[in-house]
């Protein structure tokens, strides 16, 4: 009886597979609910939310001080509106397989209505709708753009999308590679 249930328990989940999403779902975890809030119990009292503010920081920091200098030194950039950035998001919308996850992609990139958009595939969706539960295999879309165009990220996704109740979440970036926030800004639209 164990035989048979370890076959059927290896037929659905393969261990190669777990290994596989594991790190996407990591990822996916730290995205959606960010560092602090996943490790808030080991968080000082700065509650920056990077790095820094992690308990074990000053033990990574001593293996790196001697050859740090000031111009390498780990820091939290808050977003807000500078003459080279403008505060961005992160919207996450779910799609029912990869022709329409590229479509709608080029789509918003076309429209510049976002700087880039990451096409996640694989991803199970478990759900509620109808009056019972529902599990549907779809791609993810992670799209970065200026906080200022959600409003028109949002419309031109209901008008694109297949499903009569499409996903659009967004969460704001607080922080990050300046460079690459300017790129957002100069790549989608004002």
């Amino acid at each position: 009886m164990a035989s048979v249930l370890r076959s059927r328990a290896s037929s659905i989940v393969s261990p190669s597979a777990v290994r596989r999403r594991l790190p996407l779902v990591g990822a996916f975890c730290v995205l959606s609910f960010g560092l602090s809030n996943l490790c808030s119990s080991f968080l000082l009292t700065s509650k920056t939310g990077c790095a820094q503010s992690l308990c074990f920081a000053p033990l990574l920091r001593s293996k790196f001080r001697g050859n740090q200098t000031p111009s390498r030194s780990i820091h939290s950039v808050k977003m807000e509106a500078t003459d080279k950035t403008v505060p961005s998001i992160v919207v996450y919308v779910t799609v029912p397989n990869k022709e329409a996850g590229k479509k709608l992609a080029e789509s918003i990139i076309k429209e510049k209505l976002a700087a880039c958009v990451n096409r996640v595939p694989g991803v199970e969706s478990v759900y509620w709708w109808d009056g019972k539960v529902q599990t549907d295999s779809e791609e993810l879309l992670i799209i970065k753009t200026r906080a200022s165009l959600l409003e028109a990220l949002t419309e031109h996704v209901k008008t694109n999308h297949e499903y009569e109740l499409p996903e659009v979440i967004s969460l704001p970036i607080t922080g990050g590679n300046l460079e690459y926030l300017e790129w957002i800004k100069n790549s989608t639209r004002n």
